[in-house]
């Protein structure tokens, strides 16, 4: 008979909030439950030694240092956290990988309102026809940014947190603002 050993508290959370990111990302539009609020999961559960990141918020650069992640400014980070994003031109600094390997693009997190705020409506792989949201808290200009620096398969994954929601956002997703 094999045993195994339970899952401790924090692999249940972080496999929980893995899951919910890549849901949120094959769903795109698509809320969905994280096991707690806030970014802090997400940095459990994204973050390791291997990667380079970028923390806005101070307490949360300590948290993400803690993982062993490199802090690093923006333009070298492969993952990037904000509370809010202070404009939509840091889009133009944050890594959207090569035409070799167009998955090292940077994932971005920042804080959102979903449900109020302004309408979209994204269309793409993993949208059957098309969502139409609403999405509040990101910057005047965020989408056309988007849509500017983007040149698929290069771009970056965009992450929405709303409390304990999440709602994901791939490089392949053509966002229109209606």
């Amino acid at each position: 008979m094999t045993t195994h050993p339970a899952p401790s508290d924090f692999e249940v959370r972080t496999n929980a909030t893995y899951d919910a990111l890549m849901w949120a990302l094959s769903r795109p539009g698509l809320p969905r439950a994280l096991p707690a609020p806030g970014q802090v999961g997400l940095v459990e559960a994204l973050l390791d030694r291997e990667c380079n990141v970028h923390c806005a918020e101070p307490e949360l650069a300590g948290f993400a240092a803690r993982t062993g992640a490199a802090l690093v400014a923006p333009d070298r980070a492969d993952h990037l956290f904000f509370d809010r994003l202070p404009a939509a031109d840091v889009l133009q600094r944050i890594s959207l990988g090569s035409d070799l390997y167009p998955e090292t693009g940077a994932t971005l997190v920042c804080n959102g309102t979903i449900g109020a705020g302004q309408a979209l409506r994204l269309t793409g792989p993993g949208c059957n026809g098309a969502v139409e949201l609403q999405l509040g808290g990101l910057p005047d200009g965020f989408w056309q940014m988007r849509a500017r620096v983007l040149r698929y398969p290069l771009g970056f994954e965009l992450f929405i947190v709303d409390g304990a929601r999440v709602l994901g956002v791939p490089r392949s997703t053509q966002v229109e603002v209606i």
